[in-house]
């Protein structure tokens, strides 16, 4: 690419070529630009770092120390940055991800088949711990759907969080979250052993402009009361709305706003971010590669992690990385940050030795 950057140059200064290829020409200019400048500035600090090498045989061989640890010094720190270079320089010769500047909607769902309260309970753990993530990133946190469940658990929720890049923070977190843990008191009569749930986290991008067409004769609205813990009524109007779309059987539901049109609107905000994920997903099978990314197929089914509060550890099974105090991970800080940067360098890693194997291909 570095070559092609220097045709690209080469080509422009030739008064010859049309306005049109001229245009072509300047358009994959800028978008090598960026590389060729990093490439440029690992070239200087290589340079660099052998003047720096020569400057500390010549203060060993003299016996000058201050000299060699001033040399030794500067040594370390040109080796720092052409290590930062480096990884520029790959991280620009992986194709991003159109929707990673995107924002999201995030669903949460506890299991229905295993776990029982246990599900639920950890369900809103998985719930708050995104909501304290954006918190720290600090990007905007809206609760779209809410469903309580008894024992201060969760049935299902979702929220759209805005901000930065965040559909890049947050596209490796779609998947099954399992939980191992012993049931606190009153939260189960049974044995007091450890039991296994599980929830679902699906995580749908929201760029600026979806192309979903909805036509009516497709949807089926259905309103009702809006539900508290343990199933009662917290309101006397049908102003909740559930959303279903007779194509695909995509089900959304919305009860936190103050009126049913508000409900509506925002569940069809919901109902077209999953219908567009569909489509990403069709799309991403279509040009699948025989080598997938070590992080996943990114399918919502997949078994991405588990958390064992009896061992207080979690592992990501994609990267088979550990980390230990769940409470501390669980606030949504420094430590679910730590993680999400390893399953972004192992996607951009795998990316990379994808688009080596297609290049000698």
């Amino acid at each position: 690419m570095i070559e092609e950057y220097r045709q690209v140059t080469q080509t422009l200064s030739n008064t010859a070529i049309t306005e049109s290829e001229r245009r072509t020409m300047s358009r994959r200019q800028i978008e090598l630009s960026p590389m060729a400048t990093v490439f440029q500035q690992s070239q200087r600090a290589v340079k660099d770092l052998k003047d720096v090498q020569a400057i500390i045989e010549s203060a060993e061989a003299g016996e000058d120390t201050q000299m060699l640890e001033l040399a030794k010094e500067e040594q370390k720190g040109i080796r720092k940055l052409i290590e930062t270079l480096q990884t520029k320089l790959l991280q620009s010769l992986v194709p991003s991800d159109k929707h990673d500047a995107s924002d999201v909607i995030v669903e949460v769902a506890a299991g229905r088949t295993t776990g029982g309260d246990i599900c639920q309970q950890f369900t809103r753990e998985i719930f708050e711990m995104y909501q304290n993530f954006a918190s720290y990133k600090q990007w905007a946190f809206e609760v779209l759907n809410y469903t309580p469940a008894e024992y201060g658990g969760l049935h299902h929720a979702a929220a759209r969080i805005a901000g930065e890049s965040v559909y890049r923070h947050f596209k490796y977190e779609g998947g099954m979250h399992r939980v191992q843990r012993i049931p606190e008191v009153g939260l189960s009569s049974r044995m007091q052993r450890i039991h296994t749930g599980t929830m679902m986290v699906i995580v749908l991008p929201q760029p600026d402009e979806v192309d979903v067409i909805i036509e009516p004769k497709d949807l089926r609205i259905d309103t009702f009361r809006s539900k508290g813990a343990g199933g009662q009524s917290v309101n006397t109007t049908d102003r909740a709305v559930r959303l279903v779309h007779i194509p695909t059987g995509i089900t959304v539901e919305c009860q936190q706003e103050r009126s049913q049109l508000q409900n509506r609107e925002t569940a069809m905000r919901m109902l077209r971010a999953r219908i567009y994920q569909q489509l990403i997903e069709k799309e991403t099978e279509q040009r699948q590669s025989a080598r997938k990314l070590q992080v996943g197929t990114r399918s919502q089914s997949e078994r991405i992690r588990t958390y064992n509060f009896t061992q207080d550890r979690v592992t990501d099974h994609r990267i088979s990385y550990v980390t230990r105090d769940i409470k501390e991970f669980l606030s949504g800080g420094e430590l679910l940050e730590e993680l999400i940067s390893e399953l972004l360098k192992s996607a951009e890693t795998e990316a990379l030795l994808e688009l080596v194997e297609n290049s000698r291909n």
